[in-house]
């Protein structure tokens, strides 16, 4: 039996692999700073991507992408903000904030899931 971290560490692999597949080049993993926690940074094109991964065995206790509210959008967008200081990005840089849904084995991948809310 695996604990929550670990599995949740598999399933943001998984995600990352899933991603690069389709054409995204993973930069960073699980990302940390005071605010919080970005599970994956990304390059897609010109864009520097958030991405948010959510897993579930089930739909029993709702949809994973559904666990990415409001709340967890600011969180996210202050990490954000912290990460293109530390990485001296230019500010004029386009950012995307993705959300990546597993369930069972499913992958659904939501790009522009919100808009940055700092």
């Amino acid at each position: 039996m695996m604990n929550k971290r670990t599995v949740g560490t598999k399933k943001e692999d998984e995600a990352a692999k899933f991603l690069t597949g389709c054409g995204l080049r993973v930069t960073d993993l699980n990302f940390r700073s005071r605010f919080g926690e970005i599970d994956i940074v990304a390059r897609d094109g010109d864009y520097i991507v958030f991405v948010e991964v959510k897993y579930r065995k089930t739909s029993s206790a709702g949809h994973p992408e559904e666990a990415v509210d409001i709340r967890k959008a600011r969180k996210i967008s202050k990490v954000a903000d912290y990460y293109r200081v530390v990485k001296k990005l230019p500010p004029d840089i386009g950012i995307r904030f993705d959300v990546v849904a597993i369930e069972g084995e499913e992958i659904r991948w939501y790009k522009n899931a919100f808009m940055y809310n700092g």
